[in-house]
C-alpha cells in the first residue's frame, strides 16, 4: 500500500471523531486506532459527538449537533427556513459541483425531484451523490462546496 495513502487514512482519522479504521486493498490491510493522550485504549462505545480536547482553553458547555452546525442559533428558536432539512449522511467533503470548473448540479430557487443528485460528498477518495429524498424547490444551501462536514449537519432546505 502507498505510503501517501496511508498517511493520508491518518489525516482523515484525524480530522474526524472516529476511533479506528481499516482499510484492505487485496491482500494487504492498514488498521490505524486513536488512543486517549493517556494512553489508555477503552473499546470504543457506538458513535458519539465528542469535542476534541484543548489545552488549557476555559470549559465551555457542549452544544448538540444542531446548535453546532448552526453556530448555536439553534437555541434562538427555528434558525433553518421552513421546509425539509436534508441533512448529510456521512461525514466528508461538501461539494456543489461535479468538478471545480462546472455549475453547480442545484441552485436556491429551483425545482427538483426526489432522486435528482444536489451534491456529492468526498469520503476516502469516494465521491457520493447526495440525492433528494423529497420533490420540490431549493429554498436554502447550507453547506459551503469545498469545506468538511459532520453526519447530520443540514445541507439543504427543501420547500
Amino acid at each position: 500500500m502507498d505510503l501517501r495513502k496511508i498517511k493520508k487514512l491518518i489525516d482523515l482519522l484525524e480530522e474526524s471523531n472516529l476511533a479506528e479504521i481499516e482499510i484492505k486493498e487485496g491482500e494487504e490491510s492498514v488498521r490505524l486506532a486513536r488512543t486517549p493522550k493517556g494512553g489508555y485504549a477503552a473499546p470504543a462505545p457506538a458513535p458519539v459527538m465528542m469535542a476534541a480536547p484543548v489545552a488549557a482553553a476555559p470549559s465551555m458547555p457542549m452544544q448538540s449537533p444542531t446548535e453546532a452546525s448552526t453556530g448555536g442559533t439553534a437555541k434562538a428558536g427555528n434558525a433553518l427556513p421552513e421546509g425539509h432539512v436534508l441533512r448529510a449522511p456521512m461525514v466528508g467533503t461538501f461539494y456543489t459541483s461535479p468538478a471545480p470548473d462546472k455549475p453547480a448540479f442545484v441552485s436556491v430557487g429551483q425545482a427538483v425531484k426526489a432522486g435528482e443528485t444536489l451534491a456529492i460528498i468526498e469520503a476516502m477518495k469516494m465521491f457520493n451523490p447526495i440525492e433528494a429524498d423529497v420533490s420540490g424547490t431549493i429554498v436554502a444551501i447550507l453547506g459551503e462546496s469545498g469545506q468538511p462536514v459532520e453526519f447530520d449537519q443540514p445541507l439543504f432546505v427543501i420547500g
